[in-house]
């Protein structure tokens, strides 16, 4: 981290406007100087390349005019900052970006030396010059536009106005961000997770980029007699299509990246994609000497390519957290931005091209954004997922315990039930057991009634002879009739019975001897 911190320079020997003290020194003049020349400088030397190299083109044509040169460098200074244009009265939207990606840069190193002259320390300081860059460029292109106004290149004001004040205000806030420390800023109130997605996704895009630098220069090389025959014989000619070609290779190199990802592009009537081929015209320009008269087999054979550039993205997250959701989350903001990059990419690549059979060109921007954002996501997300470290298994709850806890119990219940019933068992074996021992002596039972008939005849003789002798017999002792028992055999009451019936018959029976 000190390395990300630290500027590497001892104390002292840095700039003078590093020093916020220092900085505010700078004299009222001094700032409108710098603030000046921030303004105007991209404007005359963005105009003075543009200027030369009309110059160049036409000298080679024999047909050079340095008046002509100025004047037409004011619509190809246009055509630098994306502003449509009419020549002769049919629009030309497709428009290079090799200007335009040299315009932004100029800006953005002049903002960001201006920056450093002043002495601003914070984001909030150089919104002044942002604002003087983008004002100047927004007037400069306003009045090339009315001057135009009777040229045959003409430019709609609202659009030469509006166009390079945004962009150059994009290009300039691009060119401030580091030294205002505004990604220091950023970083305090962005999530960490995200920041580290929007790196990843920059990573992607450029890596998308590349693969589409790749597959258009493959096919520019194995299509080389092709690209041979469009030069025209003539040097001037020849240096003008070459110009041309060069200044719109990286539209090319976006309409590659497209076909390699999926959807394709269009130029015309011709429609190339990995999934289908529609065959039509294309202009005599030595860049699109590469495109294929027709389709091959192999061509899905290149999706190999961006499935890469996710796997890439994934692998290069692996180490952002422990957590492989947490690393998901980055894969998908890394993709939001290959998407959004996309976009932006193929609609600056393409547009309009006269009336005639080459209009409009144009990449399916949004088919291509959502192909792009599922070229990252999918394989960046399984890389990311399988390639990282895993957090431990969190250690259980009490909810977790609870269902252990009543799968013990219910254990304990089966192993005690089966105690309860053995003793449940042997109380019912014993029972049966008095049960059995006692069955004689039930006076219910068949075998008993001849004892009780005989018994009740000694009954009637003792009766008599106790009335002889005067003897009374107590009231609870006789029984008149012997009630049924509904007691169950192993109760006592009928044994006591049996027993007193019997002690009463021996009584008679030795008096009458």
């Amino acid at each position: 981290m000190q390395l990300l911190t630290s500027s590497g320079r001892p104390p002292g020997d840095g700039p003078v406007a590093d020093s916020p003290e220092l900085a505010a020194e700078v004299t009222p003049a001094t700032r409108v100087r710098v603030l000046f020349s921030a303004a105007v400088g991209p404007l005359i030397t963005g105009y003075a390349l543009v200027a030369t190299l009309i110059a160049l083109v036409t000298l080679t044509a024999d047909r050079f005019s340095a008046a002509g040169a100025l004047l037409t460098a004011g619509p190809g200074w246009l055509a630098a900052y994306q502003v449509q244009l009419g020549i002769g009265g049919h629009p030309l939207g497709v428009l290079p970006l090799l200007p335009t990606a040299g315009a932004a840069l100029l800006v953005a190193r002049t903002a960001s030396g201006a920056v450093l002259r002043l002495g601003f320390t914070r984001p909030g300081q150089a919104i002044p010059l942002v604002a003087v860059i983008a004002g100047a460029h927004a007037l400069f292109g306003l009045v090339i536009a009315l001057l135009a106004l009777g040229a045959p290149v003409r430019v709609n004001p609202a659009l030469a106005f509006a166009v390079p004040g945004v962009l150059a205000a994009l290009a300039a806030t691009a060119g401030v961000v580091r030294r205002c420390g505004l990604p220091h800023a950023l970083a305090e109130r962005l999530d960490p997770l995200a920041a580290r997605g929007v790196r990843a996704g920059a990573l992607g895009l450029a890596a998308l980029v590349l693969v589409g630098a790749l597959v258009f220069t493959l096919a520019t090389v194995l299509s080389m007699s092709t690209v041979d025959d469009l030069f025209e014989p003539s040097v001037g000619s020849s240096l003008g299509l070459l110009l041309l070609s060069v200044l719109y290779l990286p539209n090319a190199v976006v309409a590659a990246l497209s076909f390699v990802t999926g959807p394709g592009f269009t130029i015309g009537s011709l429609d190339v994609s990995l999934v289908g081929y529609h065959g039509g015209d294309v202009p005599a320009l030595p860049l699109l000497g590469g495109i294929p008269a027709h389709a091959a087999v192999w061509w899905p054979a290149l999706l190999v390519l961006p499935a890469a550039v996710g796997a890439l993205v994934g692998w290069s997250v692996r180490r952002v957290d422990d957590d492989p959701a947490a690393r998901i989350r980055v894969v998908a903001v890394a993709g939001a931005v290959v998407g959004f990059g996309c976009v932006v990419l193929g609609t600056l690549a393409g547009g309009r091209l006269g009336d005639g059979p080459f209009d409009p060109v144009s990449v399916p921007v949004g088919v291509a954004s959502i192909v792009a954002f599922c070229w990252i996501v999918i394989p960046g997300g399984f890389v990311a997922f399988f390639a990282g470290a895993h957090a431990p298994a969190a250690p259980p709850t009490t909810l977790d315990v609870e269902p252990d806890e009543v799968f013990d119990d219910e254990l304990v219940e089966e192993a005690e039930e089966p105690e309860e019933s053995e003793e449940d068992t042997a109380e019912d074996a014993d029972t049966e057991t008095d049960a059995a021992s006692e069955e004689p002596e039930d006076p219910d039972e068949p075998e008993t009634e001849p004892d009780t008939a005989e018994s009740d005849e000694f009954d009637e003789f003792d009766a008599e002879a106790d009335a002889e002798l005067g003897l009374e017999q107590p009231e609870d002792v006789v029984l008149d009739e012997p009630e049924p028992l509904l007691e169950t055999p192993g109760e006592t009451p009928g044994a006591v019975t049996g027993s007193t019936e019997a002690s009463v018959d021996e009584k008679p029976r030795e008096d009458d001897r």
